[in-house]
C-alpha cells in the first residue's frame, strides 16, 4: 500500500506561486511514476504533470508549460510541483497520484494510476 498527502496549497494572487508537496509512505516511492492533476468545480479532472521514477523525464499539459515545474526528491519520498505565474483559471483541487504497477517512464493517462492523495486547494484570485 502507499499513502500520498499533499500540502502547499492555499490563496494566492495571480503571478504569484506556489509550491505543492506530496508526502509518500508505504512502499518503495523510488521506484514508481508519478504525476500530478487537478479538477476544477464543474470540470473533469486533468493531467497537468508527470515525472518517471528518476526524476530524468517530465512532461507537462499545454496549459501550464513554462510555468509550472515538476520534481522529485527520492531519498525524502516527496514529489513537488513548483507552480509560478499563477492564473485564476489555475483554480482547481490539486491531486498527486502514483502508478505502481508500471516501472518505465513518465504516466499521463489518469486512469493508469492506482493511488492518490486527498488533494489540495489552489485558489488564484484576479
Amino acid at each position: 500500500q502507499v499513502q500520498l498527502v499533499e500540502s502547499g496549497g492555499g490563496l494566492v494572487q495571480a503571478g504569484g506561486s506556489l509550491r505543492l508537496s506530496c508526502a509518500a509512505s508505504g512502499r518503495t516511492f523510488s521506484r514508481y511514476p508519478m504525476g500530478w492533476f487537478r479538477q476544477a468545480p464543474g470540470k473533469e479532472r486533468e493531467f497537468v504533470a508527470a515525472i518517471n521514477w528518476s526524476g530524468t523525464s517530465t512532461y507537462y499539459a499545454d496549459s501550464v508549460k513554462g510555468r509550472f515545474t515538476i520534481s522529485r526528491d527520492n531519498t525524502k519520498n516527496t514529489m513537488y510541483l513548483r507552480m509560478n505565474s499563477l492564473k485564476p483559471e489555475d483554480t482547481a483541487v490539486y491531486y498527486c497520484a502514483l502508478d505502481s504497477r508500471y516501472l518505465g517512464d513518465y504516466v499521463t493517462n489518469q486512469y493508469e494510476y492506482d493511488y492518490w492523495g486527498q488533494g489540495t486547494q489552489v485558489t488564484v484570485s484576479s
